[in-house]
């Protein structure tokens, strides 16, 4: 949990405070926008939570925060948060919450389906989180978009025994043992509601998983930006070749999706002629960078 001796001078006064071990993840923004906003590169709390609801949200982001920067004077409940997560986002998607410093922040989210239930990227490997994904299914395939966002993938394998999905040129020595690893560069079928898309550029062997023709789970490719009011991917991040990069961005134009769901990033839902124009827009804008 937060300490006070470290709290941030430009949180507003009151109870919920952030301290300076915050590393700007940006999650208690997305999760509890009325709470939560920028500070000097880190978040701040720039109006206490007022209403039982913005609480509600401020205690999900508390628990959510991968390095526990997120505080508070009084002691709260936490069940309303815990019991809050997984949160339902559309249809059969929900965001699990509990972010990894392993994966600097990183969202997961959780596919409940008939088939088997798909966990997207690692959460942590918080024990009441386990136990509401077990409630509602465990999990059969775990997709890994690459491998910076992998965070405890083996204590969910060891759990659920479930299958962990990787590009094969994310492979490391320690993490030999991922059941399935995809080659080359074509998309490939998961199930008939499943698609697997390599987009290589941020690394070497990043993916981006389809799902239903209208969820797409991005990773660290592709993300809603409110800078630009529209959907954007960093330069600055890209650790492998921002040409690839470029041209898998192009690729994405032959899918049909509503939901952008990223990682690192703001999700965010238009349909699916609007996604396709400001996918357009985005790659004009990573061309003149």
């Amino acid at each position: 949990m937060a300490n006070k001796a470290l709290r941030l001078a430009h949180n507003t006064p009151g109870d919920f405070f952030v301290d300076s071990t915050c590393i700007d993840c940006d999650q208690c923004r997305e999760i509890a926008p009325e709470t939560f906003g920028d500070g000097p590169n880190v978040a701040t709390v720039y109006k206490q939570p007022a209403t039982p609801e913005q609480l509600r949200r401020s205690l999900m982001a508390q628990l959510t925060c991968p390095v526990g920067a997120i505080g508070s004077e009084q002691k709260h409940d936490l069940t309303m948060g815990i019991n809050s997560l997984p949160e339902q986002i559309e249809d059969s998607i929900y965001f699990c919450g509990f972010s990894s410093r392993n994966s600097f922040g990183a969202s997961s989210y959780l596919i409940v389906r008939p088939e088997g239930n798909v966990l997207m990227d690692s959460p942590r490997f918080a024990s009441r989180l386990v136990e509401r994904i077990e409630q509602m299914g465990g999990v059969r395939w775990m997709f890994l978009s690459h491998v910076d966002d992998i965070a405890d993938h083996a204590k969910f394998r060891r759990r659920f025994g479930c299958e962990r999905i990787i590009h094969e040129r994310e492979v490391r020595a320690s993490i030999a043992d991922i059941e399935c690893k995809i080659k080359g560069d074509e998309p490939q079928f998961l199930g008939p509601d499943l698609v697997a898309i390599p987009t290589p550029g941020h690394t070497r062997g990043h993916m981006v998983l389809l799902y239903a023709d209208k969820f797409l789970f991005t990773g660290d490719h592709l993300w809603w930006s409110p800078e630009c009011q529209g959907l954007s991917a960093s330069r600055a991040y890209c650790w492998y070749s921002w040409e690839k990069q470029q041209g898998s961005m192009e690729r994405l134009l032959d899918y049909r999706f509503e939901w952008v769901l990223p990682g690192h990033g703001r999700r965010h839902q238009a349909t699916s002629a609007r996604m396709q124009q400001m996918l357009q827009h985005c790659m004009a804008r990573m061309r003149q960078q």
